[in-house]
């Protein structure tokens, strides 16, 4: 039987297209986090827990949203499992994340099963899941392309953050990057409108649920959202 797979250098060539295809991906979509990593260096200053241990939830957490809620509660004084638990709460998201990839996840080497995960940020997801019909090497190169220079600029920017953060006058508005940088994402990601309308209700129930303890609300939305994705997805296949 003739063997129809890419020579060596076909691949070599194709590799080098998904990297470069990559970092043009990566750096329009890191814009909206810069402002979101300066707030991250305000907190940071602000909470007390000392700088450079603040810095260093970065590669330990690698997830802004979840080290802004927990480095802000600590230095409100609320106690560590209060903290920690509003962290996990933002941060299971991921798990809907991991789901949605896992059909692809199951058909690389178990050492990319075991690291690939780290590196699964919003920003992440939201690109390499438009690439999930690609062949696994494929897919490899640019989820690791992706995931590795989000979080070499992303821990680079929160060390700028530490300095130039505290620096910016608050008239500034700087903590509306948090919302820009999520609608940037709902923009690439919604594709269907099965996805916006899973937006629109995950928006809406945590919108209403805003005053649950420890930011639950965000997961109660976010569930509620899948749930409603699901729905209409399952319906709209059935039609005739």
């Amino acid at each position: 039987m003739p063997d129809f797979s890419p020579q060596p250098a076909a691949r070599v060539v194709q590799h080098r297209q998904l990297i470069a295809q990559g970092v043009r991906d990566v750096l329009p979509m890191f814009v909206p986090a810069i402002p979101f990593a300066l707030v991250l260096g305000v907190v940071i200053v602000e909470s007390g827990v000392g700088r450079l241990l603040g810095w260093s939830s970065s590669p330990l957490m690698f997830g802004g949203a979840a080290q802004i809620s927990l480095l802000s509660l600590l230095g409100e004084g609320a106690s560590v499992s209060a903290a920690v638990s509003a962290a996990l709460i933002i941060g299971a998201r991921h798990l809907l994340y991991s789901a949605t990839l896992a059909p692809q996840f199951q058909r690389q080497p178990r050492w990319f099963r075991w690291l690939g995960p780290y590196l699964l940020i919003d920003q992440v997801f939201a690109l390499s899941v438009l690439r999930q019909g690609d062949e696994p090497a494929a897919f490899r190169i640019y989820y690791l392309t992706i995931g590795l220079l989000f979080w070499l600029l992303w821990l680079l920017t929160c060390a700028l953050g530490l300095i130039i953060g505290p620096q910016i006058p608050p008239s500034w508005k700087l903590a509306f990057a948090a919302p820009v940088l999520f609608t940037a994402l709902l923009v690439v990601a919604a594709d269907r409108w099965q996805k916006v309308l899973a937006a629109l209700v995950g928006a809406s129930v945590t919108l209403a649920l805003v005053a649950l303890p420890n930011r639950s609300g965000m997961l109660v939305g976010a569930l509620c959202g899948i749930a409603a994705g699901m729905l209409a997805d399952a319906l709209f296949r059935r039609r005739p």
